[in-house]
């Protein structure tokens, strides 16, 4: 692993890196190809700026548009350094505090890049015609999120990702309208093909036919989101998945940080057994909502007959420099602490209140509803509870995953060839991922990163042989995954996909979620193997090789079952509390993480040593030069 991070001052790094970066020129920019999956902001905004440059570009993902990407699921904002507010926010505020909020286990130089260019995103999202809020007198207009203390997050009502993913998805139709993108629609890549270590193409499956297709580029790009669904109740759509991520793995790419695993402090709770999916409302919210639960555990009265004094507005009281914008793993252990002593509320106990009644006094609701009203009206239709009256019932939830394929500064895994975009990537957020950095990235990424970086590579591929599909690497690669797809169709057991996804989820949650211990993640490595032995010859898969929803689940709940047994293997061997990784044993006695820097101040990247047997760790050490190491603390 080598990270290639530019010597200089870290504010220089990126211009010195582009002003010394290797370029193509356009007329030889139309004899490359270069594979895109995933059509989110990153997957996107990646593929229309490389068309635009003049690149050959082939873009997949598996829903039926490239709108329904789970971007459009984004709700709170997107953070850029404008300092609009005149609040003291910066460039160097903004790295210092993705830093920090990380808890120091992220790259200096990628984080300051990151907020070193958002504010050019915004900028281009307006030019793109992004609907941002806006003052009465038509400037920008901003909101806080967890972890800091200014205001710089842009957002656009609650439907901010919505709204940034139409711009990109403009660029990307643009572009395939110039027949500089083919688009693939329902397909699913189901393997990466490496051809002397280079990443060299893609077998994808169309899942309106079930044929197997090869497609062959110079470089693939993998911009396939976040693994959170591992979980089943999470925020992610249910069709999100791993397998784009564990394929590339399992054919040389490292995976980093796998357990650092972002749990959102105001997801609606789960209301019963049978649920598929959580829902996730914005964080936003915390910027006028206050989160209490009764001081009287088992407490069943109505929330709005409890007195001041018999209410407990824990992070208020815990963290008071913070109070309810403190970062998201701390609430949402916080949460969890909470409702593990029996002040839950809500009819399961598992929800804590998120309460406007103070603000929507102090304020009137007119404003509460110009700010939020989307929210409380999907609130509403999902609960039937008005909380403009009464408060709402929250609950941590699994949602986002800072580990995924390890990546230098160029964002290329340790495959060549191989770049990783936006959440497939563990890049920017250390342990813990700041509100609204999501957008952030995503974009970033896609729109300024990687249309430097991917030519860099590219330029010392121009002279080499083309790869054709005809090449064994293919036809290999192809047999493996048809290979796959009929053991699943014959497996012949009585169980469906979906038991084993639950499965898995439940126990994750339970021994690997907001917090694990040794000896809980001991038992899970066990379990894990035993339903993996399981799901070989137990599943059941009706229907056959065409048009079959269920041989697609079991393709991703098996990759989910390996990864599940690398997220233990990588909680278990850090020793340290840090992040969303919480270790019970490192813990002060008021329940404060301990982070461990004289071990534990690297990135552990992972390498796939074949079926059954134990992963190998491989360490990126983190060197800070610009902040010192300090305990994380928000009281």
């Amino acid at each position: 692993m080598e990270s290639k991070i530019p010597e200089g001052p870290l504010a220089d790094k990126w211009s010195l890196y582009k002003s010394k970066a290797k370029l193509v020129n356009p007329a030889n920019r139309k004899k490359l190809n270069i594979i895109v999956v995933g059509t989110g902001l990153a997957g996107a905004s990646c593929a229309a700026s490389l068309a635009e440059q003049g690149y050959n570009v082939k873009s997949f993902c598996f829903q039926d548009s490239p709108r329904r990407a789970h971007s459009v699921a984004a709700q709170g904002g997107v953070n850029a350094a404008k300092n609009y507010k005149n609040d003291g926010d910066s460039t160097f505020r903004m790295f210092y505090d993705t830093i920090k909020g990380g808890d120091f286990r992220s790259r200096e130089a990628n984080v300051y890049r990151l907020a070193e260019c958002s504010a050019h995103l915004i900028d281009h999202a307006v030019a793109q015609g992004v609907p941002f809020a806006r003052e009465y007198a038509g400037y920008l207009n901003n909101r806080s999120f967890g972890g800091v203390q200014v205001s710089r997050t842009f957002y656009a009502r609650g439907q901010t990702g919505q709204q940034l993913l139409l711009g990109a998805y403009q660029a990307l139709e643009r572009q395939a309208s110039l027949g500089k993108i083919d688009l693939y629609t329902r397909h699913e890549m189901l393997e990466l093909v490496v051809i002397d270590g280079k990443a060299k193409g893609i077998i994808a499956r169309n899942l309106e036919t079930g044929k197997l297709e090869r497609h062959a580029a110079d470089a693939v790009v993998l911009a396939s989101g976040g693994y959170g669904k591992v979980y089943y109740l999470s925020t992610l759509a249910m069709g999100c998945n791993s397998s784009a991520l564990w394929r590339a793995h399992k054919k040389g790419a490292f995976m980093a940080g796998v357990s650092w695993i972002q749990f959102h402090p105001t997801s609606l709770p789960q209301h019963g057994e049978n649920q598929s999916k959580l829902t996730l409302m914005s964080e936003s919210l915390r910027n006028d909502g206050r989160i209490w639960v009764p001081k009287k555990a088992a407490d069943d009265r109505n929330a709005n007959v409890i007195p001041e004094e018999e209410r407990d507005y824990y992070l208020e009281r815990r963290y008071p420099s913070f109070g309810n914008l403190a970062p998201r793993d701390i609430s949402s252990r916080a949460a969890k602490e909470r409702i593990d002593a029996g002040h839950g509320v809500g009819p399961m106990k598992n929800a804590i209140y998120l309460d406007f009644s103070d603000a929507i006094k102090a304020q009137g609701k007119d404003k509460i509803e110009a700010k939020y009203s989307n929210l409380f009206a999907m609130y509403e239709k999902i609960t039937g509870i008005n909380a403009y009256k009464e408060p709402m019932l929250i609950s941590p939830s699994a949602h986002f995953t800072m580990g995924g394929l390890w990546v230098d500064y160029e964002l290329m895994t340790t495959i060549p060839g191989l770049f990783a975009l936006g959440e497939a990537n563990f890049a920017d957020h250390g342990a813990n991922r700041l509100g609204a950095n999501s957008l952030l990235q995503a974009c970033v990424d896609g729109y300024f990163i990687a249309p430097y970086t991917i030519p860099n590579y590219l330029a010392g591929e121009l002279n080499l042989p083309k790869t054709d599909v005809s090449h064994t690497a293919f036809e290999e690669a192809e047999n493996a995954v048809r290979r796959q797809l009929d053991r699943f169709l014959h497996t012949n057991g009585t169980l469906s996909a979906d038991y084993f996804h639950k499965k898995i989820g439940r126990l994750l949650y339970e021994k690997c979620g907001l917090s694990r211990s040794r000896k809980k993640l001991e038992e899970a490595i066990i379990e894990i193997r035993d339903l993996k032995t399981s799901f070989e010859k137990d599943l059941r898969i009706t229907g056959d090789n065409t048009l079959n929803s269920e041989l697609e689940k079991a393709g991703r709940i098996a990759d989910y079952i390996e990864l599940a047994e690398l997220m233990c293997y990588d909680a278990l061997q850090r020793e340290e509390s840090c992040g969303a990784h919480f270790r019970e044993e490192y813990q002060t006695a008021d329940g404060e993480a301990v982070r461990n820097d004289d071990e534990f101040c690297y990135v552990s990247a992972w390498e796939w040593k074949g079926l059954n047997n134990e992963p190998e760790l491989h360490k990126e050490p983190l060197t800070f030069e610009s902040v010192e190491l300090a305990v994380r603390s928000y009281k």
